[in-house]
């Protein structure tokens, strides 16, 4: 996959975000165009996998480490209550393929986790 994506081009640093976790693996920041009062994004660094799928097959390891930060960032800003999404494909309301996970908590509305 290239770094194409707006993901890709956060990862490189040719877009700036305000960075709510890092690990050397993992960047979590706000979605652009939040779904629910609390809608973070957890990205891995790499642009090899552009769903979770792939993901889940390439690197178990890695999907775990975003599962984990995405409940720390929870903890923070959600009291621990949250959804965790992942949109696998055009059909599900994928829109940049490259991997990421919603973390959502309070109010959410109507169409949460288009992405």
């Amino acid at each position: 996959m290239s770094n194409k994506t707006v993901f890709g081009q956060i990862v490189s640093g040719e877009i700036p975000v305000k960075k709510l976790a890092e690990t050397d693996r993992v960047l979590a920041f706000y979605d652009q165009n939040p779904q629910a009062s609390v809608h973070i994004l957890v990205i891995p660094k790499t642009t090899e996998y552009a769903n979770v799928t792939e993901l889940a097959a390439g690197d178990p390891g890695l999907l775990a480490e975003i599962v984990q930060v995405a409940k720390k960032l929870a903890t923070v800003y959600a009291d621990g209550d949250y959804r965790l999404v992942f949109n696998n494909g055009a059909g599900a309301g994928q829109t940049v393929f490259h991997v990421h996970a919603h973390v959502l908590a309070g109010d959410l509305t109507e169409s949460s986790a288009g992405g």
